[in-house]
């Protein structure tokens, strides 16, 4: 079955380089920007924009063409109660995942405060700096990270870099991690840059390939997905295959999102949303790609329902000249 896509309405615009998305209770949405170390407030019915504070501790390297700065966001599972936001930036020499309080009744600009760094020491480079941040249905926090240009840190059980981690709140190694003294989950990676579980409790992952081929990657505990000995399918069977791969020129895969059976992948410079339903335990079905060359560069999705997502660009990422307005949040009805 063939899917469909409707651009609905540009929710918002005029943000710089939205990273990390997150929805708050109210018709709400907090967004990342990557270079100016902001977090922003929209208003999801009428594209209102407050400032909620800054990460004064992010670094972003994007005026010498890099990838790190303000990136990923994500909700405590108790925020009704504790108020709690979870971020992944970059300083001058790592990057770190960091936990603080948001107070949307203080002073616009001055809402957020208390940052307590729960994770440091991930491998930091120009490029392949990871950065996105999810709660599973276990109750623990998952953060993708990238090898930074240094292939060998992929395989490197002792580093974080080239991962995914699962941890506890608190930022401690989760019950159940292969080791239980590693924040490691898998390892193999380059650059992992989306997350998303479907109804079932499995966990996806999209990943940048090496110019060759890049990936959507079902997630189980302790693989080693290949890189840097493999990109793509592989008969090597300590290394596990992704489930659907692509050219890296119609990719470069970001963030991901499930809706209504599918997995919907956002890519950079594929300037495309791509629609990858799951069929079965294990695979998923011919890959469909929708807004090619529409929007731009697209670098996150986050599903509202099962039929409505919301897609930012990253045209002012420096990887392209910027339009008007951008960049932007969209809405999409979706089937």
């Amino acid at each position: 079955m063939h899917g469909s896509v409707r651009v609905v309405r540009t929710v918002a615009e005029g943000l710089n380089v939205p990273w990390g998305l997150a929805l708050l209770p109210g018709n709400e949405l907090l967004v990342t920007s990557r270079d100016t170390r902001t977090i922003t407030r929209v208003n999801l019915k009428t594209g209102h924009k407050t400032p909620v504070g800054e990460i004064s501790q992010a670094r972003s390297n994007g005026d010498q063409g890099g990838e790190a700065g303000l990136l990923g966001l994500v909700l405590s599972p108790d925020f009704a109660h504790d108020h709690r936001l979870y971020v992944y930036y970059s300083t001058d020499n790592d990057n770190r995942i960091a936990r603080l309080t948001y107070d949307p009744t203080a002073k616009p600009g001055h809402q957020l405060h208390g940052l307590h760094v729960i994770v440091t020491g991930i491998p930091h480079g120009l490029h392949h700096n990871g950065g996105r941040l999810a709660f599973g249905p276990d109750g623990m926090l998952y953060a993708t990270t990238g090898e930074s240009g240094v292939p060998e840190l992929s395989q490197d059980k002792s580093s974080l870099g080239g991962k995914i981690l699962r941890m506890t709140p608190s930022g401690a190694p989760a019950p159940g991690n292969p080791d239980p003294d590693s924040l490691v989950w898998t390892y193999g990676h380059r650059n992992v840059q989306g997350l998303a579980w479907d109804p079932a409790g499995r966990l996806w992952a999209s990943e940048f390939g090496d110019r060759d081929v890049d990936e959507l990657n079902l997630i189980k505990k302790g693989h080693n997905y290949g890189w840097p000995a493999t990109q793509g399918k592989t008969d090597i069977a300590k290394y596990t295959s992704p489930v659907a791969q692509w050219g890296t020129e119609e990719d470069s895969p970001s963030g991901i999102a499930y809706a209504g059976g599918s997995i919907w992948m956002a890519a950079l410079k594929g300037e495309r949303l791509w629609r990858i339903p799951l069929d079965g335990a294990h695979t998923a079905g011919p890959p469909e790609d929708f807004l090619k060359d529409r929007f731009g560069r697209l670098r996150s999705v986050i599903a509202l329902d099962d039929h409505t997502l919301l897609i930012t660009t990253s045209n002012t990422d420096g990887r392209t000249t910027p339009e008007s307005g951008d960049d932007r949040i969209i809405e999409l009805s979706v089937t």
